[in-house]
């Protein structure tokens, strides 16, 4: 049996979740999120508790059985408290700002850099004096969010001997000396 996939997940209040042929749906205060699923795998709700199971010990059934049960978790996390994502402009000149979904990064190129935003996401940016820009990212999917944190980040990321570029909050960059003097 997998490890993780034979865990129970527990439903927290005000979370619903509905099981279809093949989809999962999880509705919540912060949103509802679906979920295909291979018909292989079952998925039984029993009061509060939710189980995840799978018919034989075959490959590809033991790969879907800890992935779906990890998902499912992820989607209940999501729609119950949500996910939440910081990032951070290191380097002189880094600028940040957002007009509703459309965020605005300068990083040092000759042009500004404009990125629409899904819906489901809710976006916030801080420029204060004497600290780095922040770019504040909140969904209720976790998959989404950690894509448009991959997609700012690789718009300029930190490189090594400067520590500049898009990184996440607290975040360690391992630094490399620069060049050494000649030798004589």
């Amino acid at each position: 049996m997998s490890r993780i996939g034979k865990l129970p997940i527990t439903i927290p209040a005000g979370v619903t979740v509905t099981v279809s042929e093949d989809t999962v749906t999880v509705k919540g205060p912060k949103g509802t999120l679906n979920q295909q699923i291979k018909p292989n795998i079952e998925v039984t709700i029993d009061g509060s508790t939710l189980v995840v199971s799978r018919p034989d010990d075959e490959k590809q059934n033991r790969a879907m059985h800890g992935l779906y049960r990890s998902l499912i978790q992820n989607m209940i996390t999501g729609v119950s408290e949500g996910y939440k994502k910081t990032l951070e402009l290191v380097g002189v000149g880094y600028r940040v700002s957002n007009q509703g979904q459309v965020l605005e990064l300068a990083l040092g190129y000759t042009h500004n850099i404009f990125l629409g935003l899904p819906a489901e996401i809710k976006v916030e940016t801080k420029s204060e004096r004497n600290q780095n820009p922040v770019i504040i990212l909140e969904s209720a999917d976790k998959q989404l969010i950690g894509q448009v944190c991959a997609k700012i980040r690789s718009f300029r990321k930190p490189e090594p001997y400067k520590g500049k570029g898009v990184r996440f909050a607290g975040e360690v960059v391992r630094r490399k000396a620069g060049k050494s003097a000649g030798k004589k």
